[in-house]
């Protein structure tokens, strides 16, 4: 479905007035929603999208996924951590998984930025120079 451009102003005025201290409030987010479903002014379906798509990309970015091959200690857990929230802000979740085709070392995703340290993509980049 097409959106026209004044429902895509309205849903990017929407999405930042739901920011309080630069971090989205999901609270706030609801409400809007609450609030444009019940007013209905024209084109409400096509902000609604719009809002729903631009909150969807912006947690995607807040979200950061570790995996490792064998399980973290608490203190390299914290380390990890401290390092992400000092490069991507205070407003990051993080999660933490194993994975043991990595064999060794970390990959760390953050939005689309990919940090991958494996064993498994150093062996992939070897094999792929041959």
């Amino acid at each position: 479905m097409k959106i026209s451009k004044q429902a895509q102003r309205d849903a990017r005025q929407l999405f930042r007035s739901c920011h309080v201290n630069g971090l989205l409030d999901e609270n706030r987010v609801r409400q809007a929603a609450a609030l444009l479903a019940a007013q209905k002014p024209r084109g409400y379906v096509e902000i609604l999208s719009r809002l729903h798509r631009l909150v969807k990309m912006d947690l995607e970015q807040h979200a950061a996924s570790v995996e490792s091959a064998t399980p973290l200690t608490a203190e390299l857990q914290a380390e990890v951590t401290g390092e992400i929230k000092k490069k991507y802000g205070a407003g990051v979740s993080i999660s933490f998984a194993q994975n043991p085709a990595l064999i060794g070392g970390l990959r760390i995703q953050v939005g689309s930025d990919l940090y991958d340290g494996s064993v498994k993509m150093r062996l992939q980049k070897l094999e792929e120079s041959f």
